[in-house]
């Protein structure tokens, strides 16, 4: 018998046997069921938070100015002997100048897409027709709102005019406007009373953005603290804070090497610091911390199958003892096919592939109720499914490797049946 007789052997002993067979794959199915649909919504959820951090802008690079470790001197190239900025407050002369922005934008002008300023000022309570509302005050330039993915909804953002002249002009969110004004069409061109650093000042409202709720958990909005932008020329004139920043955002054109622009990028400024005893500057990414966070969540999916893989070890043993019982059950049946002159290889073949069968079958339902499985949960999670074509061919692969593995024991048992034994067997 060649091996396509062996499986239609083997098909139709299962189809006499159907309760047993099903009850026999059950350790399979379920076993390889656990493995994809764990790595199904593994995969969905990192998915998921790549997509979400790349969302924030993951090749964009943060330039920090951090405190040089006080007992080590760090060279210009290597920033494992500094840690982030604790100080609340520094000399003028340790921040980055504006006239250093400009020169690194000039210097990298073929790289630099934006670069996005700002300058936090706190929180203050708005009063306008008896209602009112707290918002951050946020100093910007003209190029935060791209950088920050800001959706305006109508009129428009800071613009070059507002900083070169330090009008008194802000941008609200639509929570805002609804909350102070009733809507956002009566908000453009009215002026509220916002104070700074003890000033009060009126601002008049050039345009108002979508404020994102994405990440609220609850739906009263009348407690809601959104954004307030304003120029960030004016926010330093009326603060009276630092002309320099202690950081800031670049966003580098999506053609380029931003492995090799970072470095660059902490070089050019480093070089401004070699005397400062204090201070030195560290550009960063978001791209590091996405491999980080990617490893981890692969390591914990593949740690979590792996334990719901051992019931793979219990679906086998199942299988064992069901070819064995199989066996002894057909033990006449074997007598007389070696009285026909089947060699030992023929009888073990016909078994072995008979545990492959069960097994096979057990590992496509199993696949089957992994993906579903998976995709239901997935979908209770807010993640859109993916399912590993990888998990999923591996799970074939392991379901022939049980059954030839538990399926060898019995099939060799059968091999080396005597015949005449065998058809004296009642």
């Amino acid at each position: 018998m060649n091996i396509w007789d062996n499986i239609l052997l083997s098909l139709q002993s299962l189809r006499s046997n159907k309760m047993r067979a099903l009850l026999t794959m059950l350790g399979i199915i379920i076993g390889i069921g656990a493995v994809v649909a764990i790595v199904t919504l593994g995969n969905s959820m990192t998915t998921s938070i790549t997509d979400s951090m790349s969302s924030f802008g993951i090749n964009n690079i943060n330039v920090s100015l951090v405190e040089k470790n006080s007992t080590t001197q760090s060279s210009s190239n290597d920033m494992s002997s500094v840690r982030m900025f604790s100080k609340a407050a520094y000399e003028e002369s340790d921040l980055i100048s504006t006239s250093m922005i400009d020169e690194y934008r000039a210097a990298f002008q073929d790289e630099i897409s934006a670069i996005s300023l700002s300058s936090q000022l706190g929180s203050t309570t708005v009063s306008k027709n008896q209602t009112t509302a707290t918002v951050n005050i946020l100093g910007t330039n003209t190029e935060y709102q791209a950088v920050n993915n800001i959706n305006l909804l109508t009129g428009r953002f800071i613009n070059q005019s507002d900083l070169d002249e330090s009008k008194l002009n802000c941008i609200i969110s639509d929570t805002f406007a609804e909350s102070i004004f009733g809507n956002i069409t009566n908000a453009i061109g009215q002026t509220i009373e916002l104070s700074i650093n003890g000033f009060t000042k009126s601002f008049t409202i050039a345009g108002i953005y979508e404020y994102d709720d994405s990440g609220m958990v609850y739906s009263d909005t009348s407690s809601i603290t959104t954004d307030c932008y304003i120029p960030i020329t004016t926010a330093k004139k009326y603060s009276n804070s630092q002309k320099g920043y202690s950081n800031f955002t670049v966003v580098s054109n999506s053609d380029i090497d931003n492995t090799t622009f970072l470095n660059e990028t902490t070089s050019f400024f480093q070089s401004y610091y070699t005397r400062n005893d204090s201070y030195t500057v560290s550009a960063s990414n978001m791209e590091s911390m996405l491999e980080s966070m990617t490893s981890m969540m692969s390591t914990i999916t593949l740690a979590i199958a792996a334990i719901a893989a051992i019931s793979l070890l219990v679906g086998g043993i199942g299988v064992m003892n069901i070819m064995l019982v199989s066996i002894t059950e057909r033990t006449r049946e074997i007598g007389t096919r070696k009285a026909l002159g089947a060699t030992n290889w023929n009888i073990r073949l016909q078994f072995i592939v008979e545990a492959i069968v069960i097994c096979m079958i057990g590992g496509i339902l199993g696949i089957l109720m992994g993906i579903a499985l998976g995709s239901i949960g997935s979908s209770i999670l807010g993640y859109p499914a993916k399912t590993s074509v990888e998990a999923c061919f591996i799970s074939v692969i392991f379901s022939m490797s049980i059954g030839i593995f538990f399926g060898y024991y019995p099939a060799n048992k059968a091999a080396k049946m005597d015949p005449i034994d065998a058809l004296r067997y009642e």
